[in-house]
């Protein structure tokens, strides 16, 4: 029996990647750069971005991966295409990441995958305790990665370093598609330090879980005791943790950040499943965007390419976080639409057709 609470978690995830994505687009190193003078929305969603989506969607997504390998364990014929069906979304990764955005998940996902399968057969406690570990491993790394030379000055869009990366970005196709590489070799590099283990130890707690029944039951009263301070406590040190502040709280805040954003999509997972229930006829247009959520998280990065890069470059220039916020809300609600014309048609998302034909 499909699982529909999980449909419902991943359409969630895939739209709300957009409202953290959307801000790289336009010049991927540094995200969203405010104007000078920034309006009071963007201190409100830059705090409401900390607290319910920064990384939280990513991390949902990390951990249904995990529990997907686990349902594709279960049945022989999925099983034995596993490590394919990973090696072709990794060739799908590299071409995303290398030809429209160095921003890519994709290729991410299929090698902490691949490092998932090693340990898939494991007892459900010894993979929560890899998974953590692993999670624990990337933090560290990454926290002593902070201190080379970080760049805590201060940017705005008039900044004479975002000026000069602006122009990188949109002075020619050709300047933009070589920037687009530097940053997705740079991401590549980023990999094995830090990307890895940091997806492989959440897919693994999210194979962990989906064996206790969290996918279908949700957290357990005594896992809600645990998860529910921790998501509130790693949230507020996020928040008191200013990256500009010092190097040390620089070098605090992503780890601060990971351990937020586990605990915060695990709770997300227990009010989905509570709500949904297994229902088929709840919650149907989210259902129907996590049947197609590949075909969704590339279609959104051809929108925003062409609007940030093609037809509206000026954007970058003059949109706030608000401006960024409407555009994800509308583009979501176009998804949403197209998913439920597509699936009247069709059984499978068109990506997620391909995929398929490549992986048999």
């Amino acid at each position: 029996m499909r699982n529909i609470n999980m449909d419902v978690l991943r359409g969630i995830a895939v739209l709300g990647l957009m409202f953290m994505n959307a801000y790289f687009f336009g010049v991927f190193e540094y995200g969203y750069v405010p104007s000078p003078q920034p309006p009071l929305s963007d201190n409100i969603i830059h705090t409401a971005d900390l607290i319910f989506i920064d990384g939280r969607f990513r991390t949902l997504f990390c951990l249904l991966f995990g529990a997907g390998l686990v349902i594709q364990r279960q049945h022989p014929q999925l099983r034995d295409k596993q490590y394919n069906r990973l090696k072709i979304l990794a060739f799908i990764g590299l071409a995303h990441g290398l030809l429209l955005w160095a921003g890519d998940i994709l290729l991410i996902y299929a090698c902490a995958g691949w490092l998932t399968l090693k340990f898939i057969d494991q007892p459900y406690n010894q993979q929560l305790k890899q998974g953590i570990g692993f999670l624990a491993l990337g933090a560290v790394i990454s926290f002593l990665l902070a201190f080379i030379e970080p760049d805590m000055s201060p940017l705005t869009r008039e900044s004479d370093t975002f000026v000069e990366a602006y122009q990188d970005w949109h002075s020619s196709f050709f300047s933009g598609f070589m920037s687009n590489i530097l940053m997705f070799v740079v991401m590549l590099i980023a990999l094995p330090l830090i990307t890895l283990w940091m997806a492989a130890g959440i897919m693994l707690i999210g194979v962990a879980l989906y064996k206790q029944g969290i996918f279908v039951n949700g957290l357990t009263t005594k896992q809600l005791n645990f998860i529910l301070p921790a998501a509130v406590g790693f949230t507020l040190l996020r928040l008191i943790v200013e990256p500009s502040t010092s190097v040390l709280t620089y070098a605090l805040a992503e780890p601060f950040n990971w351990f937020a954003a586990l605990s915060t999509a695990l709770l997300y997972i227990h009010l989905i499943v509570k709500l949904v229930g297994n229902n088929k006829n709840k919650f149907t247009a989210l259902q129907n965007a996590g049947r197609m959520s590949l075909t969704l998280y590339l279609m959104q990065t051809v929108i925003f390419l062409l609007c940030f890069r093609i037809v509206f470059p000026s954007w970058v220039l003059t949109f706030n976080r608000i401006d960024y916020w409407l555009l994800s809300v509308f583009i979501a609600l176009l998804q949403l639409s197209f998913c439920a014309l597509y699936l009247r048609l069709f059984k499978h998302g068109p990506c997620e057709y391909v995929w398929r034909k490549l992986s048999s």
